[in-house]
């Protein structure tokens, strides 16, 4: 479950600093990147068939029909990214596969004009995973199957641990590191969630010393989550490129939460936002995001086997769909949650929205 930020916590990060042990773009740099852009807004993407990143990309389960098809919605609705998952299981079972499928989303994302931001690690949810056949979701529970990622057992002997994860790093950026196709790489979902706290910043910073070593032509970024992390997050906000966050809060929250991490003079991405049930609507935030130049990617687009229409802390185990849903926007028959959703999404993207 996200925590979110309070104001005098964020000022605070605000004015640490630490030594990165390569120095990220200037804000300059990071500053022209963004310019060069259309404002950005998209969702957190899985295909509505996958449980999790190991099912999205494993070649038993890797659906690029449906891919097309769902990414075909996203491009009626005007989104023009995408937040996406991989898999370091995937890779260490599969890697040629792997990266033959990445270039095949990036190929279908070219079509609709869908620039990726791809996610590398991820503390959340199941702590530990494994190749092959998923487990069934199971029925009204938030991400029943989502994984850890690298899992919990893989954590316990760095000195094996590490090096693959380098190499994992390493081959996917020196693969596609320089693909004009990808906006940027997310390196590390919400580091220090599920109990491991500071721990995570061994892998934060080494991730970004691999990623930096890469030297890819597209940003790089780890978002900050929570208030209760301070080492985590000062080093976070120092080493990323551009800056990236997550916030479920009401529109002021969501104002005071840009307003603060305006002052670092980069540019900002909101990751992850829209939780109905807490007042993070896209009536209310989506055009606050924009208002501020701030991009704007929800989680959630076609409910499917990750059950997210069901909220983090309320399972619902007798109950198809909830009456108010948590996250996501279309069913998999491409009916909407609410149509006026629809209209709010297409008139911030300026896309064309049709006369009922």
């Amino acid at each position: 479950m996200r925590i979110l930020f309070s104001l005098a916590i964020l000022t605070l990060l605000v004015s640490c600093t630490s030594t990165p042990s390569q120095a990220p773009w200037s804000a300059e740099k990071a500053n022209q990147w963004y310019g060069a852009q259309p404002w950005l807004s998209g969702c957190n993407f899985i295909p509505s068939n996958a449980i999790n990143q190991i099912e999205m990309w494993s070649s038993d389960t890797w659906s690029p029909e449906l891919i097309n098809t769902e990414l075909s919605w996203a491009e009626e609705l005007g989104f023009n990214t995408m937040r996406v998952f991989l898999s370091s299981v995937v890779y260490a079972n599969e890697p040629e596969a792997f990266k033959r499928h990445i270039d095949e989303f990036l190929d279908i994302c070219d079509r609709y004009d869908i620039l990726p931001l791809l996610v590398f690690f991820d503390d959340c949810w199941d702590p530990e995973s494994s190749y092959g056949t998923q487990r069934a979701p199971r029925k009204g529970i938030h991400n029943s199957g989502w994984v850890q990622d690298p899992s919990k057992a893989r954590r316990a002997d760095t000195s094996l641990t590490y090096p693959e994860l380098e190499k994992y790093v390493s081959d996917i950026l020196g693969t596609f590191g320089r693909d004009n196709r990808i906006l940027g790489w997310d390196l590390y979902n919400e580091p220090g969630n599920s109990g491991y706290g500071e721990s995570s910043l061994q892998l934060v910073k080494n991730v970004f010393r691999w990623a930096r070593n890469a030297a890819p032509s597209q940003p790089l970024t780890i978002g900050v989550w929570t208030e209760s992390l301070p080492a985590l997050n000062a080093y976070q906000l120092d080493n990323s490129d551009i800056i990236s966050f997550h916030d479920y809060g009401t529109p002021g929250h969501m104002q005071q939460t840009i307003d603060t991490l305006k002052t670092r003079g980069r540019p900002l991405i909101c990751t992850e936002y829209m939780a109905r049930t807490r007042g993070s609507l896209f009536s209310n935030v989506m055009p606050l995001l924009k208002e501020n130049n701030v991009a704007a990617i929800n989680w959630g687009f076609v409910s499917g086997k990750t059950n997210t229409i069901f909220a983090w802390d309320t399972p619902l185990p007798d109950v198809d769909e909830p009456e108010l849903w948590f996250h996501d926007i279309f069913r998999t028959d491409h009916s909407p949650f609410d149509p006026a959703e629809i209209e709010v999404i297409k008139r911030c993207n300026d896309a064309v929205v049709l006369a009922n």
